[in-house]
């Protein structure tokens, strides 16, 4: 390695050091922002009247249990669909459910013996029985980017 006649050779050593430190950590740290997905979800078979969406994006099973999301959002729905994008998630398994506010009150309805009276949905069209479904039936894995649909029902 031929070092500029400029540098005494301790310094353009110490700087060769530093340059190649930083390029490994950039080239070990680029993968890692790479690897950001975004998770794109058609919601369909909402209501035709005026409704709010209010969908809720979970990563693991104790907070899909618990009803704490990671990320949520609310948007109208426009002739019963919606598209929804939750950016930027790191590669794991994650669930989402929604549901259609159609008396705009915030909250999922449900009859006297607690069953829904307004649509909702889950991530793959996954159905509980008796109540909402476990994480693992309501999964998916995000590595990359992805687009979904739910259909409420």
């Amino acid at each position: 390695m031929h070092l500029p006649a400029f540098l005494p050779r301790p310094a353009a050593r110490t700087l060769y050091a530093a340059t190649a430190v930083a390029a490994l950590a950039a080239a070990t740290l680029a993968p890692l922002s790479a690897r950001a997905a975004d998770l794109s979800l058609n919601v369909a078979e909402g209501p035709a009247t005026e409704a709010t969406l209010y969908i809720a994006l979970y990563a693991d099973a104790a907070s899909f249990g618990a009803s704490k999301p990671l990320a949520s959002q609310s948007l109208p729905l426009r002739e019963g669909k919606a598209r929804v994008v939750f950016a930027g998630l790191p590669p794991g398994r994650y669930a989402v459910r929604a549901y259609a506010d159609e008396n705009g009150n915030g909250k999922l309805d449900t009859n006297l013996v607690g069953l829904p009276t307004e649509r909702y949905g889950f991530s793959n069209d996954a159905k509980g029985k008796l109540g909402a479904p476990d994480f693992e039936a309501a999964a998916i894995g995000v590595d990359a980017d992805l687009q979904s649909a739910i259909h409420l029902r």
